[in-house]
């Protein structure tokens, strides 16, 4: 395949998770020769595989990187350094094979970032689903938008595509700083709240890392109505009275990121940095940097969706919650600032029914409860993936939770109990380490949250099961008609999800000593009878 990446070859290691599998899209469409690797496989691979992209070498291992000049070697941040194919990419260079290099993805979104006119999606909550909402509204408004987002967006469609057009949505990650890394025409930024605490120190670090990143912008930043939000994005951008950076041509940004050498990336970054500085400045041919604020004060919120007004006219949403509306406000208000036409805008996410691992529908058990999955990690995204739930008709609202890395169930639990506890039963199950050891973090586990949510569930039924084994036999007894069971967590908790919804006894445990009945967290000793009524006091 001819592109304009024609002769490099990359190896993607970890090339089984959204993003990865997104550059490697990328990367094969743009001409590049791709191969990768991952632990196990995954849903991601097999698309991989079934659209011609690569087969992926399932374990890790030196072997798997290609021999000969010029490999890069590109790790996402769960891969640690003593992984065999970094290792074998550091030492080949250090042997002097020409070419070969150990390098993290954010250099590779960064230089993706810089072909094309990129709105980023920022923030601690919400990016994949905005990031979807946005790529739905730029196709309808007869964009061909390119795209690379950690969930597929809907309608059948990949989590990545690299088109023709000359626009390109992507999530900007904060975990890792790699937002810092992007070449940004038009950024929209969600919320900021401190949750990857083995990245960030403190709630003020985060914000500086914020804006650095909007600092970068070249357009505009559409920004959640918030006071400390749109100042953030004012003093990123030096429309509150300081100084700004000198001024350079506009069109080097973008060039300058064009070389996969490895400084070019920081490079683009300061003459985005300028371009913005000209823009401000009123420069010849410019615009002027915008910060524009979104919200929505009071959706109306129905079964499974909402409406609200978005400049004078109505929209109407197929995915449910308060925080969904507020999220296709700033995808609209982006695509508006990309030069969108609002009436077709509003047909596009209208038409929007939901991103993968968001709210998603998986299903109904044999005895009619409904199954959802979403990827909520935080308390903050756990009370309001269960608010949207509470919209839906149901007997009783189950929730399902499974905690991401042990340093955040570490510093969260009380807050995850809490928001747990708006359902009516609570079922926590063990944390999903991803990059993490339980070594380092002795007495960690999900009863700690379990423990939390049955402190705030007023008797309400709390259960700490932390294997998938023994959840399911103990919700399959549990589920029954007219039940809503949410299951979430960035882990593999959709698999669980998956599990329940297949026949009585498919994919349970045939262990002899699984549990047949969930055990209580023990705080409250005794935990009140389950209540009938979804609609019980929270």
């Amino acid at each position: 395949m001819s592109g304009p990446w024609s002769g490099r070859r990359l190896h993607f290691v970890g090339v089984g998770g959204a993003g990865m599998s997104g550059y490697a899209r990328a990367a094969r469409a743009l001409g590049a020769e791709v191969t990768g690797s991952d632990c196990a496989d995954s849903p991601y691979l097999e698309r991989l595989r079934a659209d011609g992209v690569l087969e992926a070498s399932i374990g890790h291992d030196a072997a798997n990187v290609p021999t000969g000049e010029g490999v890069e070697v590109v790790y996402s941040s769960a891969v640690p350094p003593e992984n065999p194919e970094r290792v074998a990419a550091r030492a080949r260079a250090a042997a002097g094979e020409r070419g070969v290099r150990d390098r993290p993805r954010a250099q590779l979104l960064g230089e993706l970032t810089a072909l094309k006119r990129t709105i980023a999606v920022a923030g601690t909550h919400g990016k994949t689903t905005t990031s979807a909402m946005l790529v739905h509204v730029l196709r309808a408004s007869g964009e061909q938008p390119s795209w690379l987002i950690g969930g597929t967006p809907g309608e059948g469609l990949r989590n990545a595509h690299w088109g023709e057009g000359d626009l390109l949505v992507v999530e900007a990650d904060e975990s890792d700083r790699s937002m810092l890394e992007l070449v940004v025409e038009i950024a929209v930024l969600t919320n900021v709240e401190l949750d990857h605490h083995a990245t960030f120190g403190s709630l003020g670090e985060l914000r500086d890392a914020f804006r650095e990143f909007l600092a970068g912008v070249s357009a505009g930043v559409v920004v959640w109505d918030r006071p400390e939000l749109v100042e953030l994005a004012r003093e990123a951008l030096h429309l509150d009275g300081s100084e700004s950076s000198a001024p350079e041509a506009p069109g080097e940004a973008k060039e300058a990121a064009r070389s996969p050498a490895g400084d070019s990336q920081a490079e683009a970054r300061e003459a985005a940095r300028s371009s913005a500085g000209d823009s401000q400045a009123g420069g010849p041919g410019t615009d002027p940097l915008q910060v524009v604020p979104y919200d929505v004060p009071n959706p109306q919120l129905v079964g499974g969706g909402s409406a609200f007004t978005w400049h004078g006219r109505d929209v109407h949403l197929s995915v449910p919650g308060a925080h969904n509306a507020i999220n296709a406000a700033g995808a609209l208000e982006a695509a508006l600032l990309a030069g969108a036409d609002p009436r077709r805008a509003i047909a596009g996410i209208e038409g929007f029914r939901g991103a993968g691992r968001r709210f998603q529908l998986l299903g109904e058990t044999v005895r009619g409860a409904t199954v959802y999955d979403d990827y909520a990690h935080h308390p903050t995204e756990v009370a309001a993936t269960l608010s949207a739930a509470r919209t839906l008709a149901h007997r009783r609202l189950v929730a399902v939770f499974q905690p991401h890395l042990y340093s955040r169930t570490a510093l969260l639990a009380r807050e995850f109990g809490v928001a747990l506890a708006q359902a009516d039963v609570v079922v926590v199950l063990d944390v999903y380490p991803a990059r993490e050891r339980v070594a380092e973090y002795p007495g960690i586990s999900g009863l700690l949250i379990a423990e939390a949510a049955a402190d705030a569930a007023r008797g309400r039924p709390v259960y700490w099961l932390p294997t998938f084994a023994g959840a399911e036999p103990v919700l399959r007894g549990l589920l029954d008609e007219g039940d809503v069971c949410l299951v979430m967590g960035a882990g593999d908790v959709d698999g669980l999800g998956g599990r329940l919804i297949g026949g009585e006894g498919e994919g349970a445990s045939t262990s002899p000593d699984a549990p047949t009945r969930g055990t209580e967290a023990p705080r409250p000793p005794r935990l009140g009878p389950q209540p009938t009524r979804a609609d019980d006091p929270q």
